[in-house]
């Protein structure tokens, strides 16, 4: 599940690397940008860039400037600069034919690692578009700035805008406005089935007016408003709905979009009132489904996008047993999906809650979602959860994971006790695959200098080999990359705790995951008939050890295994998760 938190899109693992660039949210000011040489910068309201974009950078030279000057932006406490190929845009207005200088330089080292040449021709009539590219080389670490310089003895004593200043590392399939491809490359590795998205809270919006409102992250960014989001912080929207979908088809993932359903923080809209909004979902729905020469469709191949979108579920709202929408959810949620499923019958309708109380009667086809947090015992005590779950009622666990939550808001790292009692957990949800159809860890990403929940599976900074895998991201990949198709019955002779398994098959390769959730170490038999070989991958480390930023000390290991019989011993220390694979 993704949801912007954290800095986990803009900041993150969208390729954009400056910050405030569009001036979105509530009083953004001057943040992340100061001046360079005998210049003043300002939040231009007057010279706004587009409808969407209302504020520019207006830089005032002084009359007595002789040298180069500008602006610089210090982008998400720090711009992370590799060795890598940059892709540039801004938009310029101001008379001004010369040469443009951009540069990526470090903060306290003053070093340039990338300086680039361009020539403009702005006047002062309308804004122009410029992009380019450049090469850079590696800073060693993430305390850099990028610099947009001008020859200041051209304009002296004049003023110059510049308007949504954009800065792509090189991006996940070489995506124009895409992901960051070394941030999207590690979750890639754990081939992920699907994306549930955009949210979560932020979907829901602080008010209806700031709703995460799909036609407004679609088409040109500099046509995309942003808003405050509902963490507390700007959000842009460059990672739009197409963003999102692109992001579902290069990495072979399910996309799960949840549709707003009348509840904001600010208050909840029923009946006539939520009409409009039903009348916009459906809008939606026809911007991803229908053909080119469709109203929406044909705004989506504008974007585009000829083909329509691959979506089959459609997940209506977001936690509607929470902050006040369970007595008007079952109205909504009927008219909702009356509206979809009159009109788009091959949809698979999602339900944002699984509290009875809060849904209308059974309607056939639903799959209902049920989001969870605990602590370690807890969630390893949930390990039967679903056994008894009736089979005609499919479940989401659209939202769950362990966390230390001893203090409401503090920052918790994963550690070892907590990913094995998520091991535990999923290795209940793979017993009962049958019916619970999908599950996601959350939080996705975080970035370190911005956390306001945690932990997440994985995090990261400005710097290089920032990239930090959490204890809970190596669990979620053991689990996701040895996957059978059909569940296994196991004859034994043990009984579940502290030792958990699941067997499963796909082809002629058997699966058995197991998590040791306790003080002792456990020796384990499997026999797996007609098998001679294969490897066992197993994490362990102490009961507390986690992996802080920059310093991952827990992590796989992985051995081979063989024998002509098919059976295999092992031991597996306390609070240790294992897969054996063997054909």
């Amino acid at each position: 599940m993704f949801e912007e938190m954290d800095r986990s899109g803009d900041g993150g693992i969208h390729g954009q690397l400056l910050r405030n660039n569009g001036f979105q949210g509530t009083n953004p000011g001057l943040t992340a940008y100061s001046a360079v040489g005998d210049v003043e910068i300002s939040q231009d309201m007057l010279n706004p860039l587009s409808d969407a974009i209302t504020s520019t950078l207006q830089v005032q030279v002084m009359p007595w400037e002789t040298g180069f000057a500008g602006f610089v932006n210090k982008g998400y406490n720090g711009v992370p600069v590799m060795n890598a190929t940059y892709r540039c845009e801004f938009w310029m207005r101001g008379e001004y034919s010369d040469v443009i200088t951009l540069q990526l330089v470090g903060i306290s080292s003053d070093i340039v690692y990338a300086a680039h040449n361009m020539t403009v021709n702005s006047t002062s009539r309308s804004f122009t578009r410029y992009e380019t590219t450049f090469n850079s080389t590696a800073s060693p670490d993430g305390d850099n700035e990028f610099r947009l310089l001008f020859d200041g003895s051209k304009v002296p004593g004049m003023k110059l805008n510049f308007g949504l200043i954009q800065l792509f590392p090189p991006t996940y399939h070489s995506r124009a406005n895409g992901l960051r491809e070394d941030l999207t490359a590690v979750l890639e590795d754990m081939k992920p089935s699907f994306l549930r998205f955009p949210g979560g809270n932020n979907l829901e919006g602080l008010q209806t007016d700031t709703r995460w409102a799909w036609n407004r992250t679609i088409g040109p960014v500099v046509d995309r408003p942003g808003r405050e989001s509902d963490w507390f912080y700007p959000n842009t929207d460059a990672l739009g709905l197409d963003e999102y979908l692109w992001w579902c088809q290069d990495m072979g993932m399910e996309p799960v979009l949840a549709v707003w359903d009348g509840k904001s923080f600010g208050g909840i809209l029923t009946g006539s009132d939520l009409q409009p909004y039903v009348d916009d979902i459906l809008d939606e729905l026809e911007y991803l489904l229908g053909p080119p020469n469709s109203t929406y469709g044909g705004m989506r191949a504008s974007n585009g996008r000829e083909d329509p979108w691959s979506v089959r579920y459609i997940e209506i709202g977001n936690e509607d047993d929470f902050s006040g929408g369970c007595n008007t959810y079952p109205d909504r949620f009927q008219q909702i999906y009356n509206a979809i499923s009159e009109k788009y019958p091959q949809l698979t309708i999602v339900a944002s809650t699984i509290d009875g109380r809060c849904l209308p009667e059974a309607l056939p086809g639903i799959i209902y979602d049920y989001h969870y947090y605990r602590r370690p015992d807890e969630l390893a005590a949930m390990f039967d959860e679903w056994d008894n779950q009736p089979r005609s009622q499919p479940v989401m666990v659209g939202e769950y994971g362990c966390r230390n939550t001893s203090q409401e808001r503090g920052v918790f790292w994963s550690f070892v006790q907590c990913s094995c009692s998520e091991a535990v957990h999923m290795i209940g949800l793979e017993r009962n695959s049958d019916v619970v159809k999908m599950a996601a860890y959350t939080p996705l990403l975080q970035h370190f200098g911005f956390t306001q929940w945690s932990p997440t599976l994985y995090g990261f900074d400005s710097g290089p080999d920032s990239i930090t895998l959490s204890t809970s991201y190596y669990v979620q990949k053991m689990f996701s990359t040895n996957r059978g198709t059909t569940i296994l019955p196991v004859k034994t002779t043990a009984e579940f705790g502290p030792l958990y398994w699941v067997a499963s098959r796909a082809n002629s390769t058997y699966y058995v995951k197991l998590a040791n959730y306790g003080e002792e170490k456990q020796t384990v038999h499997v026999q797996v008939p007609d098998t001679r070989s294969g490897r066992l991958e197993m994490l362990s480390g102490p009961r507390d050890a986690s992996n802080r930023p920059h310093n991952i000390t827990v992590q796989p290991s992985v051995q081979k295994v063989t024998n002509q019989r098919g059976s295999y011993k092992f031991d597996m220390a306390a609070w240790a998760v294992a897969v054996l694979a063997v054909s």
